[in-house]
């Protein structure tokens, strides 16, 4: 693995910044790092003069470069693994990494994937929904007083990325993974299917699919095996439409002849 592929196969991603000045400066920290890939997700605030005034002339192109989206899942539909920043843990943010170990595991997924580290709004963080399209959480410890900078916390986890990908020679790559495309696709095939064979409630189906999508994280699915996944619904799709209809026609036929 070169030190650009792995470095070049991360992107910086932020979710609803509300100061064009913290974007600025995450770009700087990301530059520091060599990470030149920052995407932004519904900015309050798009100012790129005070952007530019934080990230400085050197990372002039990065900025021009910054691509804008109004929603996390665009934003991560090229994306083979994902991991999300969190200060906050319990609840549905149960495993949770630590800087290093989050980077390990970035820099074994990059060579043959793209990779994104996701940071949330400066004042609440990411939220549940937001979680749920990342494959791993990442809390940064702190002290007592455990409210980061948006541009420091980008800091900490893009100098991991650094540092691990200087010393990656005993990390073993990953193969290509399933993007988050791929696998939204999956989740909601698999939905519509378990709604409708009554495996799961139709009134509250994502509280089933959340679990589900914790397991097929756990597997890491590459992109044929989501195929795989997505064939077996079809099947059972048709075979339950095929069974419907079977029905139905023994249902006409007792009609027909009483």
């Amino acid at each position: 693995m070169s030190e650009n592929s792995c470095l070049n196969n991360v992107t910086i991603v932020l979710v609803q910044p509300r100061f064009p000045e913290n974007i600025g400066a995450a770009v700087r920290a990301g530059m520091n790092m060599d990470i030149k890939n920052v995407r932004v997700v519904a900015p309050e605030n798009f100012d790129l003069d005070k952007i530019m005034k934080l990230a400085t002339h050197v990372a002039r192109d990065v900025v021009e470069r910054i691509k804008v989206y109004q929603t996390l899942k665009e934003a991560l539909e090229p994306f083979g693994y994902v991991a999300g920043a969190t200060a906050r843990t319990g609840g549905q943010r149960k495993a949770i990494a630590d800087p290093g170990q989050a980077a390990r595991k970035l820099v074994s997924v990059a060579e043959e994937n793209r990779t994104a580290i996701v940071f949330g709004p400066e004042d609440r963080g990411l939220s549940n929904e937001d979680i749920r399209l990342c494959h791993m959480l990442v809390n940064i410890p702190t002290a007592g007083f455990s409210s980061l900078n948006l541009a420091q916390a980008v800091m900490v986890m893009c100098y991991e990325i650094f540092k691990t990908c200087h010393a990656r020679e005993k990390i073993s790559q990953t193969p290509r993974l399933a993007t988050r495309h791929e696998l939204d696709g999956m989740y909601d095939q698999v939905k519509d299917i378990l709604v409708n064979i009554n495996y799961i409630n139709p009134e509250n189906p994502d509280y089933w699919m959340h679990r589900l999508r914790h397991f097929f994280t756990r597997i890491e699915l590459k992109a044929g095996e989501v195929s795989i996944v997505r064939g077996i619904c079809r099947q059972i799709e048709w075979y339950a439409g095929k069974r419907f209809e079977d029905g139905r026609n023994t249902v006409d036929k007792k009609d027909e002849n009483p």
